[in-house]
């Protein structure tokens, strides 16, 4: 697995360059409290349009770049390339695949985002999908714990996962939720054919906007005195019955 080393880009003009070279941006920071001027509006402006995430953060962020001159502003490049999820929903198709794609909304802890890249790659995913913000970032660790695959998955980030949703129902994929309360086990859907699978974050699960374009609502049974999975484990359980059912089995 290569190396991770998280790259920065320092200074205003620097990172409004950048985004309008198309490099990939995780986030853009701002140190807080410092004047604004045209050129922050303007790096604003231009990081909104591009769906990246903006965030003011204190002084002692900064401290480790005291020799840069940073200008008050630090963008963290992301080591993968985002892709878009509508893109490669339709390659899938035009392959004559069946597409398997999983949408995150709000798992924020990296080790769970790597353990679930690992599951995916692991189990034949096209790609999982996350939000631009309330989301882990693709970090040292969740690179480590996804064993690498973060580098061969395809992750979109998305601003809205709402509107993925739809665009995934348009083009004739099932989407599943995962939910502890869900009305049928996840054995008794169908996932022979083009589907995605939703999985929330263990604190708040799922959005109800999302739960609402669901077509069903998974459960995995719990026979223990434990309420709920981990998300990774959900994840895998999930992945492997489309694994299985794809297979005949």
């Amino acid at each position: 697995m290569p190396k991770f080393k998280q790259e920065y880009i320092f200074g205003t003009r620097a990172v409004i360059e950048a985004i309008r070279q198309e490099k990939e941006i995780d986030k853009v920071m701002f140190l807080a409290g410092a004047r604004e001027g045209e050129l922050t509006r303007q790096l604003f402006a231009l990081a909104r349009e591009r769906e990246i995430p903006c965030q003011y953060v204190p002084e002692e962020l900064f401290r480790p770049f005291a020799g840069r001159n940073h200008q008050g502003v630090l963008a963290s490049v992301s080591p993968i390339a985002y892709q878009d999820i509508r893109d490669i929903v339709d390659r899938v198709i035009a392959a004559g695949e069946r597409p398997l794609v999983l949408l995150l909304d709000r798992v924020t802890d990296v080790r769970n985002l790597g353990g679930i890249a690992r599951a995916a790659e692991c189990a034949g995913a096209h790609a999982i999908v996350i939000p631009s913000r309330n989301s882990a970032k693709i970090s040292s660790d969740a690179i480590k714990t996804s064993a690498g695959a973060l580098y061969h998955l395809p992750v979109c980030r998305e601003q809205n996962l709402k509107r993925v949703v739809r665009d995934l129902l348009h083009k004739g994929l099932r989407v599943y939720a995962a939910h502890e309360k869900g009305d049928k086990l996840y054995t008794g859907v169908p996932m022979t054919d083009g589907c995605a699978i939703i999985l929330g974050s263990e604190d708040t699960g799922i959005a109800d906007d999302l739960l609402r374009l669901s077509h069903e609502r998974v459960r995995v049974p719990l026979l223990g005195k434990i309420e709920s999975l981990n998300v990774t484990s959900a994840a895998a359980v999930l992945l492997y019955e489309a694994v299985r059912q794809r297979a005949g089995c």
